[in-house]
């Protein structure tokens, strides 16, 4: 006599599974499961465990905000002034870009008190952006070919720099 386990998910009462979350115990379908390297979680334990990563309060939003609009002003404006200079500001960048990510990563770690959240990084994004986003309008009243090159690595170079400074990704092990 073979006994039949299969019941069904806990959210598509019309689906048959036998497949339960390692967590909870809960009864999921293909659909819900989410594959982890210790077996299969429904959802709602992942929510459940990435909510205790999120530590942000509501107030480091605009500190973390200020801080990097502020901080990416300076550092913006202070780099356009290579693009006085023509090219060899434009290879100076490269190297001034990623120090200035760093020195605006410590500084907002410093102004949210090491909180972490996704939507507070993205808030510190567009922090960054915003902040350089005055003298980019300058580079382009005047026509300042370099200097608006300048502003375009600069982005590119800060923006993953700052995001992964403060988001502990490791790139290299």
């Amino acid at each position: 006599m073979s006994q039949n386990t299969a019941t069904t998910c806990a959210n598509h009462p019309n689906v048959e599974t036998s497949l339960r979350c390692n967590h909870c115990d809960k009864l999921i379908c293909a659909k819900c499961a989410v594959k982890m390297p210790t077996g299969y979680r429904c959802r709602e334990c992942i929510k459940n465990a990435l909510k205790i990563f999120d530590t942000a309060e509501w107030y480091d939003y605009p500190l973390g905000f200020l801080a990097a609009a502020f901080l990416s002003l300076v550092a913006s404006g202070l780099l356009s002034l290579l693009g006085y200079i023509s090219y060899i500001g434009v290879i100076f960048v490269f190297v001034a870009a990623p120090t200035a990510g760093l020195i605006i990563s410590e500084g907002v770690r410093i102004a949210i008190r090491r909180h972490r959240s996704g939507t507070l990084y993205t808030t510190i994004f567009i922090g960054l952006v915003l902040g350089a986003l005055p003298i980019v309008l300058a580079n382009l009243i005047v026509f300042n070919l370099f200097g608006l090159i300048i502003q375009g690595i600069y982005l590119v170079m800060v923006v993953p720099t700052v995001y992964t400074r403060l988001s502990g990704i490791q790139l290299f092990k």
